[in-house]
């Protein structure tokens, strides 16, 4: 194999997107394992395996055997602490440029040739001591073998994921071949000559299957991070259209009135015609038509339909990555009673995908003695977070106010383990039916759709 050149590590090409996944990431190292997302938790994974796969073969393919097979004359351990100590050298590099080789091929910044050329160095003087230990006598031929296979699994882990598998096949068969032309001259037998082929070879192959596979699997992981992150978008982007289509079917041709019967009433004022008075008349009576309308809208924007505020906080939370569980059937539930808990699902999943780092979310419904029971329960919960950890964030009260109106309670706060839980409580008899809801007067002071709107951008 030969150095990394310039022309083989390009500038990565990566969807813009991917730089806000990776960047949320940084740091990463420093953070608690429960802290970690499922992706996190694998590429730690993997990178300690890999940290650690180089020093098993130094020390089983390398020290092990010059331990049993070196001969004990001055210039033998002097050759032998010398390939030892290269070995070393070698494991320590192949540690320090595994996570740059795999911010390479993982997209997030490149990896200057120049890193690679001293492990390089560092295999090619390896392979001049293993030669002299042959030459000499020093040490066993598989000794010597084993060494210098060693040598290549260490550097090859790193240099399998900075070049294409093409690239890193042609040029491990070229430095195969290398290798037992320098050695053919020195070894009698043509078994011990396939011997260093096959140990080279096999370090070459196993460098290229411990290292890719694992990074092609964190490559998928990512990817499917990102297209969750993605796939949540585009639902707010959606729910954006969608509510801004009906605000435009309602809204534009009675602005289109009144903008017409405005513009004649000025023209009539302006000429003494008593007509004027009739036309803005008119235009009162449109934009009260108007109002109510909005409203109209607005209140479907938020009458909250508790099956399908379930349906939705279970597909918002799931397509953020945390695993989500909801239980219960809302039939029989009076609609006060399931706008009401309608809207404590919206609020608790807002404050699920806003506040600390949740990995499960649990929602269950129950009706106990004549009461409909809504707990949200989530782990992850940072402390003293607003509406989170402390419990008296706006979106808190606004429920508290809301659940009044139909005589019924909210509590929230932490409980064991890190979670946080939010229990709703509403009769399911002799609530007031006449706020279950909300008014008419707060429907076009836009809390609904704020509330509304609130809930789908904390997934973005």
């Amino acid at each position: 194999m030969v150095p990394l050149g310039a022309t083989a590590l390009s500038t990565p090409t990566r969807r813009a997107e991917e730089d806000e996944v990776f960047g949320r990431i940084r740091g990463w190292q420093r953070r608690h394992w429960r802290d970690r997302s499922k992706a996190e938790r694998v590429e730690l994974q993997s990178l300690i395996t890999w940290y650690v796969s180089s020093w098993v073969f130094y020390a089983t393919w390398l020290l092990m055997p010059l331990a049993g097979g070196l001969r004990h004359t001055p210039g033998a351990l002097t050759l032998g602490g010398l390939l030892a100590l290269l070995g070393a050298l070698q494991c320590v590099w192949a540690n320090l440029l595994t996570r740059p080789a795999l911010d390479h091929y993982l997209g997030r910044r490149a990896l200057s040739g120049r890193r690679m050329l001293p492990p390089f160095l560092l295999l090619a003087a390896a392979l001049v001591l293993v030669l002299v230990l042959q030459v000499t006598g020093s040490a066993e031929s598989f000794t010597c073998r084993l060494a210098l296979g060693a040598h290549v699994v260490a550097y090859g882990m790193t240099y399998a994921l900075t070049v294409p598998v093409r690239a890193f096949l042609n040029r491990g068969a070229l430095f195969g071949l290398g290798t037992v032309a320098v050695f053919a001259p020195f070894t009698e037998h043509a078994v011990e000559l396939l011997l260093v082929a096959f140990l080279v070879l096999f370090g070459v192959f196993f460098s290229l299957v411990a290292a890719r596979c694992g990074a092609w699997t964190l490559s998928v992981l990512w990817e499917a991070e990102r297209a969750r992150e993605v796939e949540a978008r585009l639902a707010v982007a959606e729910e954006r259209l969608r509510f801004g289509r009906d605000l435009h079917d309602v809204m534009g041709r009675n602005l289109a009135v009144i903008a017409l019967k405005s513009e004649l009433a000025v023209q009539l004022a302006r000429r003494g015609r008593p007509e004027a008075v009739e036309q803005m008349i008119e235009v009162q009576r449109i934009a009260q038509e108007s109002q109510r309308e909005v409203r109209d809208v607005v209140r479907g924007y938020r009458a909250a339909d508790l099956g399908v505020e379930l349906a939705g906080a279970h597909g918002v939370l799931t397509a953020a990555g945390i695993d989500c569980e909801v239980s219960g059937e809302t039939a029989g539930l009076p609609g006060e009673v399931q706008s009401a808990l309608g809207w404590v699902v919206r609020e608790a999943t807002t404050n699920v995908l806003r506040h600390g780092d949740p990995r499960r979310c649990t929602v269950v419904l129950r009706a106990i003695e004549g009461r409909a029971v809504l707990t949200v329960e989530n782990d992850g919960a940072v402390p003293g977070a607003d509406g989170a950890g402390s419990g008296r964030g706006s979106g808190l009260a606004g429920l508290r106010e809301r659940l009044a109106a139909v005589d019924g309670t909210l509590t929230a706060g932490p409980v064991d383990g890190g979670r946080f839980r939010v229990v709703a409580q509403v009769p399911v008899v002799g609530g007031r039916a006449s706020g279950g809801a909300g008014g008419e007067g707060d429907a076009v002071s836009g809390e609904g759709a704020e509330g509304r709107s609130v809930g789908s951008e904390a997934v973005v």
